[in-house]
C-alpha cells in the first residue's frame, strides 16, 4: 500500500527539520510549570494562537484587548471561537473530517457570509484533492504527525474549500491535527505564532508549486512554525512559574 506522506516525510531537509520539532515539543513537556498548570497554558497558547490567526488575516489586534472582550471584529471572533471550539471535536477529526472541517467553518465565518458550514460548490479538481486529504487522515501512515499537519493546513489554505475563512480553518485543522495524531495531545504549542513570525504566504506559495522542492519547503516552515510555538508556550510557562 503506498504512503504518500512517507515520501512527503523524507523529502530533503523535512526529517532533521521535524525532529528539531519533536524534540523542542518533548523538552516543553517536561517543563515543571505543567504538572500543575496545564490547562491553563493551553487556554493562553489557545488565546494567543487565535489572535495570530486572525493577525495573518490583516486583522492584528494586542492580546490585552483579547482577554478584555472588546474586540468585536468578526476575523478575531471567528478565529477565537474556532480555538475554543477545537477541544470538542478531536474524536471527530479522524472518523468524520468533513463534519468537524463544516464546525470550524460554522464558528470561524460567522458574520463574514451566511454560507456556513457550506463548501463552495466544488469543481472537479476540488473534490478529488478533498477526497485525497480525508484519506490520508483515515489512512495509516509511517510519517510523523507533524508532516499530516503540515499537508492538512496547506491543502485546506490553498483549495479555500469554503471561500470564507479558510485560512483560519486551514490553521486550526493543523492544530487539531497536532494534537490527535499524537505530537501535541495537550495542545500546548501555538503554532499560529509561529506561523506568524515566519514568511508564511512565501511557505504556501512554495507548497502550491506542486514540486518536491516546494512541498519540502512548506513543511519545513511547518517544523519551523512548531518549534517557535515552542518558543511562545515555554515563555508562558516561564511567566506562570515567576507568578
Amino acid at each position: 500500500m503506498s504512503d504518500p506522506l512517507a515520501v512527503i516525510a523524507a523529502l530533503p531537509g523535512v526529517p532533521e527539520a521535524v525532529e528539531e520539532a519533536r524534540r523542542a515539543v518533548d523538552g516543553l513537556y517536561r517543563h515543571r510549570v505543567l504538572r500543575r498548570a496545564s490547562p491553563t497554558v493551553s487556554a493562553e497558547s489557545s488565546l494567543r494562537g487565535a489572535r495570530a490567526s486572525a493577525a495573518i488575516e490583516g486583522v492584528d489586534v494586542p492580546l490585552d484587548e483579547l482577554r478584555q472582550g472588546s474586540v468585536e471584529d468578526p476575523v478575531v471572533q471567528g478565529a477565537l471561537r474556532a480555538s475554543a471550539e477545537l477541544g470538542r471535536l478531536g474524536i471527530t477529526w479522524r472518523k468524520a473530517p468533513r463534519q468537524v472541517l463544516a464546525r470550524l467553518h460554522t464558528v470561524a465565518a460567522a458574520g463574514l457570509t451566511d454560507s456556513l458550514g457550506r463548501p463552495r460548490t466544488p469543481d472537479e479538481e476540488l473534490a478529488a484533492r478533498l477526497e485525497s486529504l480525508f484519506g490520508l487522515l483515515e489512512a495509516p501512515t509511517k510519517a510523523p504527525a507533524l508532516v499530516l499537519a503540515a499537508v492538512v493546513h496547506a491543502e485546506l489554505a490553498v483549495l479555500r474549500p469554503f471561500g470564507t475563512a479558510d485560512g483560519v480553518v486551514a490553521r486550526s485543522a493543523e492544530r487539531l491535527t497536532l494534537v490527535e495524531y499524537g505530537l501535541d495531545p495537550k495542545s500546548l504549542v501555538a503554532v499560529e505564532v509561529g506561523h506568524l513570525e515566519l514568511p508564511y504566504a512565501d511557505g504556501l506559495r512554495a507548497y502550491l508549486s506542486g514540486s518536491p522542492e516546494g512541498v519540502a519547503t512548506w513543511v519545513r516552515h511547518c517544523a519551523a512554525a512548531v518549534t517557535l510555538g515552542v518558543r511562545e508556550t515555554t515563555a508562558i510557562c516561564e511567566a506562570l512559574q515567576r507568578g
